[in-house]
């Protein structure tokens, strides 16, 4: 039985290095991902003054409730959306002049709804060229809290970086959302923020996080379940097939180890346990119709091994997906047409419709510089010989050893 040792989760440890600069204190965090993006989180903090001593398995992190210990600071976020959105609004909890920028691709992504959100609560921010987008200017001033309103339909990072800014605003902060997606991403921002001493509660569509900061502490990062689910994926593609990945299992955080009931409602057969989860393949895999808004970043997996499901697979409720790396609905489509597969789309809509015959080898993927992209249809190759990507490095965003470690799985099974 395979067992997988899967990086620590990238939203979990983005959270708590913005956690850990917060605190009071200094912070050890226990097997963070390691990966561009969570580097480049450590490295922006760094430039903002903050000390982040990285160990292999543990980074500590001397907090600084006051906020950034340099009074101007030039940031570059590289791709990473939750560096990108976390640590302008870190930033504006302090006092100086702090300029974001990011890559060309995070550039593209929006910025709107947090800003705007920012603005309303006084803080004093400006979009050098685009509006609503990268590169950025904070002067800080600290943040006296109040009320505001969000519509996080987009992203849910926009409400996670709010909530993260509560307890270090005068007032506390009390947010009321307009639209929400990927909830259980709130959900992990909600939790960790308790278990770093802060209080928060929701009411209705309402937010109410008192102020107060945050106290520091020891925290273990969990193994990534979005990264997980290309590992189950191949399991429950390959009959009798057999994955463990021991750290994810019952009271995880992640919403996303939620896409094993999909394999479940497809034919897998799934274990959930008190140490870890396990997926094994029955030789079939049935059409299904799931709503994926909650869990949309584990839509490229379904996607993937989709047309080799005995009937048509729809996924339905992923229009955010169109603002991630790159719009990850309209890549998956192409590639999947690329191998010969049948696919229509909508708005926030892909439906695969497998014909009974074998997508076609020898197919280049397309990627969009997109990690997702590329770890998805590494598990279509598990069925279809010869598929290549035209970036395949862009997985060092958030599993720099994916090649290798999926490589090494593929010869297990």
């Amino acid at each position: 039985m395979p067992v997988v040792d899967i990086p620590g989760s990238k939203s979990i440890t983005a959270r708590a290095l913005f956690l850990a600069a917060a605190a009071d204190g200094v912070t050890t965090l226990v097997r963070p991902l390691r990966s561009d993006d969570t580097e480049g989180f450590a490295e922006g903090l760094a430039r903002l003054g903050y000390r982040v001593g990285r160990a292999p398995d543990a980074w500590q992190v001397d907090g600084r409730p006051q906020g950034p210990a340099v009074p101007e600071a030039d940031v570059y976020c590289r791709d990473g959306a939750t560096t990108a959105r976390f640590l302008p609004t870190l930033a504006a909890a302090g006092h100086g002049t702090y300029r974001f920028d990011a890559s060309a691709q995070m550039r593209r992504r929006p910025l709107g709804p947090l800003t705007r959100a920012l603005r309303d609560l006084g803080v004093d921010l400006r979009h050098e060229e685009a509006e609503g987008h990268h590169p950025l200017i904070v002067r800080a001033a600290g943040v006296e809290g109040g009320e505001v309103t969000l519509d996080a339909g987009q992203s849910s990072q926009y409400l996670t970086a709010l909530l993260l800014l509560g307890p270090l605003t005068r007032k506390g902060l009390r947010i009321t959302v307009t639209d929400l997606v990927s909830v259980p991403y709130v959900d992990i921002t909600i939790a960790m923020m308790r278990a770093f001493g802060a209080e928060v509660r929701r009411e209705g569509n309402a937010y109410a996080v008192a102020p107060g900061g945050y106290r520091a502490t020891t925290y273990a990062v969990e193994p990534d379940a979005s990264t997980a689910s290309y590992f189950f994926a191949a399991a429950a593609l390959t009959p009798g097939g057999e994955v463990t990945v021991p750290g994810l299992a019952k009271g995880a955080l992640q919403g996303d180890l939620g896409f094993v009931d999909v394999l479940r409602r497809m034919g897998a057969e799934v274990s959930v346990g008190a140490d870890g989860t396990t997926v094994r393949g029955t030789g079939r895999l049935h059409g299904v119709t799931v709503n994926m808004r909650d869990i949309s970043d584990t839509m490229p997996t379904l996607a993937a091994i989709a047309p080799f499901a005995d009937g048509p697979v729809r996924i339905e409720d992923v229009a955010n997906t169109r603002v991630k790396e790159c719009d990850r609905l309209q890549a998956c489509a192409e590639n999947l047409r690329r191998l010969g597969v049948e696919v229509a789309t909508g708005p926030d809509w892909i439906e695969i419709r497998p014909g009974g015959s074998v997508p076609r080898n020898g197919t280049a993927i397309r990627t969009y510089g997109d990690h997702r992209i590329v770890m998805s249809f590494a598990v279509t190759g598990l069925r279809v010989p010869g598929i290549s990507f035209d970036d395949p490095g862009c997985v060092r965003k958030t599993f720099p050893d994916f090649h290798e470690a999926f490589g090494a799985l593929r010869a297990r099974l």
